[in-house]
């Protein structure tokens, strides 16, 4: 039934939360972890060469070289426990990327972290997670970490 499980990582350990279920669905079902991070991109009225809020290149080539090193660590890591995983960064708009990839890598599942925000708090800040949860056409898996 399922052969892909998508999981979005951002290097934070809420976002991490989601690994140990991830794995232990994988192992069950023998399917493939996609791990995915969403480099946020500019708004496109910037121009990307004359915005001040726009990164520098050097500073994209750093960025993209220390997420890169993070996921091919945390593809090591579950390797190293026998599960098949690969990783991709992608550039946009966070929710409708992981949409977007989710849609493109066919994963029948992505599983996520949230941190289980309600009222003014989540109005305000919005939710990456809850547009996801409510615009994927696959089923979404979240986990709320227990110490947040």
């Amino acid at each position: 039934m399922y052969q892909r499980i998508l999981v979005p990582l951002d290097g934070s350990s809420l976002s991490e939360a989601v690994l140990p279920h991830a794995e232990k669905l994988a192992n069950a079902l023998n399917v493939e972890i996609v791990l995915l991070h969403v480099n946020i991109s500019p708004a496109a009225e910037f121009d990307l060469h004359e915005s001040p809020l726009a990164p520098q290149t050097r500073e994209n080539k750093i960025l993209h070289t220390d997420e890169k090193n993070y996921l091919k660590n945390t593809c090591s890591k579950l390797e190293c426990k026998g599960l098949r995983v690969t990783y991709l960064i992608r550039d946009g708009a966070v929710a409708e990327t992981i949409m977007e990839a989710a849609e493109t890598l066919q994963a029948d599942l992505i599983a996520m972290s949230t941190h289980g925000r309600t009222g003014v708090i989540r109005l305000l800040l919005g939710s990456v997670t809850e547009r996801v949860v409510q615009h994927s056409k696959i089923p979404v898996i979240l986990i709320r970490p227990a110490n947040h």
